[in-house]
């Protein structure tokens, strides 16, 4: 399966690059809080986005206040695509859209910062 189309649908199964386990997708625009790991070290979670936020499969949400935020680029492989619909498709389009706007208002907070 191929990984170009944004946005996959929530219950999609996919590999991260260099992951050992695959994540579900459950939601999209996930703006971290509290604390935030990246590449194994705790980073500032202020100004980060991401385009999915996933748990691990197949356990589940194990911590309610844990999510695996990540974005499309860093997607291996889909394993399993989740449920689509015509109206998932239109909101894949429509969120595509609304991620760029976000993005550019993280850059511009960034840059005023």
């Amino acid at each position: 399966m191929q990984t170009e189309d944004k946005f996959l649908p929530i219950g999609t199964v996919v590999l991260l690059k260099g992951g050992k386990k695959e994540v579900m997708i459950i939601t999209y625009c996930v703006f971290p809080e509290g604390k935030l790991v990246v590449d194994g070290k705790e980073v500032d979670p202020k100004g980060k986005l991401y385009e999915y936020g996933a748990c691990t499969y197949p356990e589940g949400v194990i911590e309610h206040d844990t999510i695996i935020g990540f974005n499309h680029d860093q997607i291996e492989k889909v394993c399993h695509m989740g449920y689509e619909t015509d109206d998932q498709k239109g909101f894949a389009t429509h969120l595509d859209m609304v991620m760029q706007t976000l993005k550019n208002e993280v850059l511009k907070g960034q840059e005023q910062a």
